[in-house]
């Protein structure tokens, strides 16, 4: 277990000032990320995950997602997910987040979640992942160690499930080390655009 929560790290080893406190979000606020292959409608929670979601359309505000791509597939039988974002930029990167596990937010990793990527809690920045069926091994249990903790939810995708699953099912090659070996997608999917939705 240890092993499929280390595959979402994020491997920085650049220290990174406090988050500074941003304005609440609004309680329900959506995004379309736009893809090479479609559009992915996602609905954010500000309301339940107000660092999460407020860190997240950061990145959507200031465009740092633009020219960014989904580079990981992660299948296991009928379940899986696609990582994307900024995938280690420091050019990119803003300061890393509080941690809002899922036992405090009450957002399961379910078909559709949209989840931030970390190495320990409190270090996610601006790499993301969505999944595809029930990953509730992704969810907070208890216990104080880091896996305990699971990952930050924070909203749902509402349209474009379909350009997800063909996203999950782009090849991949032997790339990658430890539990993401096997799962980079050989040619990554474009994020084009990423905007708050009109």
């Amino acid at each position: 277990m240890i092993a499929r929560f280390a595959a979402f790290a994020l491997l920085a080893t650049v220290s990174f000032p406090a988050f500074a406190a941003a304005p609440p979000p609004p309680a329900k606020v959506r995004v379309d990320l736009q893809t090479s292959k479609g559009v992915i409608h996602v609905e954010l929670d500000g309301k339940r995950a107000p660092i999460t979601t407020a860190n997240f359309l950061r990145y959507v505000d200031e465009k740092r997602f633009d020219g960014t791509t989904f580079y990981r597939a992660s299948r296991a039988g009928g379940a899986g997910l696609i990582q994307g974002g900024i995938n280690h930029s420091y050019r990119r990167m803003l300061p890393s987040i509080a941690h809002e596990p899922t036992s405090k937010t009450g957002i399961r990793h379910v078909n559709g979640t949209i989840s931030m990527a970390r190495d320990a809690p409190g270090s996610a920045t601006g790499d993301f992942f969505i999944t595809v069926g029930a990953n509730s091994y992704l969810d907070a249990t208890k216990g104080t160690s880091d896996e305990a903790q699971g990952f930050a939810a924070f909203g749902h995708v509402i349209g474009g499930m379909d350009v997800v699953r063909k996203i999950l099912s782009a090849p991949t090659d032997k790339g990658g080390a430890g539990p993401m070996k096997g799962q980079m997608i050989r040619a990554p999917i474009q994020i084009i655009t990423a905007r708050r939705a009109k």
